[in-house]
C-alpha cells in the first residue's frame, strides 16, 4: 500500500463519522496537523489558517440555523445559545464523539504529553475539519453536517438561561489563560444613589479587559465582566 493510499485508508473512518467523503483529500488531511506536528516537519503546512477559516462558518452555520428554528427567540437568546453550541469545551466533545484525536498529527512534545486528549487542541482541529470541509463542500455540506450533530440543541424547547457574567468570564479566563480575572475600582463618586457611582475595571494577567459602570460595587462588576466577554475572541479576550 503505497503511503497516499495510507494515509486515505486512515482517513476513511473519520469521513464515516462525518457522514461525509471529500473530494479532495489534502485539505482533510491539512486539517489534521497541529502546528506542532508541522513545526517537526519542514514544509508541512498546519491546520491554523483552516482553524481560523471553520470558526467563522461554523459560528455562521449555526447562528443561520438557530436562527431558522427559533424565531421567537430574541438575540440574548440565540447568542447564548449560539455560544453554548460553538465554544471549545462543546467542540472538543464532538470531536471526541468522531475520534478525531486518533488521527490527529502532532509533533513530539504534544504526543508525549497527551495532546490527542486536549480540549484545546481537540476544539481547533474540530474547526479547521469543518473549515476544510466548507472549502470542499460548500455552505450546504457544512449545515447538513451541523444539523445532523447539533439537531437536538438547535430545536431545544427553551433558551439557555443567562448566567452571571462574572462566573461565565471567570471559566473562560482560567481555561484560556489559567488565571482568574481580578476587579479593581477606579472611581467612587461617594454620592448615595448615584447610577454611576461606581466604575470597576477587570483585569487578566495584568491586562485590562474592560471596565463597568454602576450603582453598587457588584453591578459595575458584573457589567465590566459582561463587556468582557462581548469583546472575547479565542485565546486573546481583548481582541474584537
Amino acid at each position: 500500500m503505497s503511503e497516499t493510499e495510507e494515509a486515505t485508508d486512515l482517513l476513511a473512518p473519520l469521513e464515516h463519522a462525518l457522514a461525509y467523503r471529500f473530494r479532495n483529500r489534502e485539505s482533510l488531511e491539512n486539517a489534521l496537523h497541529h502546528s506542532s506536528y508541522a513545526h517537526d516537519h519542514e514544509g508541512v503546512e498546519s491546520n491554523e489558517r483552516l482553524e481560523f477559516l471553520g470558526d467563522s462558518v461554523i459560528g455562521l452555520v449555526v447562528a443561520h440555523a438557530l436562527y431558522e428554528a427559533k424565531p421567537e427567540w430574541n438575540e440574548g437568546e440565540l447568542t447564548r445559545a449560539l455560544h453554548a453550541l460553538v465554544e471549545g469545551r462543546s467542540l472538543a466533545a464532538l470531536a471526541r464523539t468522531l475520534d478525531l484525536g486518533a488521527v490527529l498529527r502532532l509533533g513530539r512534545t504534544e504526543q508525549s504529553s497527551g495532546g490527542e486528549e486536549k480540549d484545546s487542541i481537540l476544539a481547533d482541529a474540530m474547526e479547521a475539519v469543518i473549515g476544510a470541509m466548507y472549502l470542499d463542500g460548500g455552505f450546504d455540506s457544512v449545515r447538513s453536517f451541523v444539523e445532523r450533530v447539533f439537531g437536538e440543541a438547535l430545536h431545544a424547547a427553551a433558551p439557555p438561561v443567562a448566567r452571571d457574567p462574572k462566573t461565565e468570564l471567570q471559566e473562560r479566563a482560567m481555561a484560556s489563560r489559567g488565571e482568574f480575572p481580578t476587579y479593581r475600582l477606579t472611581r467612587d463618586s461617594a454620592i448615595e444613589g448615584d447610577d454611576q457611582r461606581f466604575e470597576v475595571e477587570v483585569v487578566l494577567c495584568g491586562e485590562s479587559l474592560a471596565s463597568g459602570i454602576g450603582r453598587t460595587k457588584r453591578a459595575a462588576e458584573r457589567t465590566a465582566a459582561t463587556v468582557a466577554l462581548e469583546t472575547w475572541v479565542d485565546d486573546d479576550p481583548r481582541e474584537v
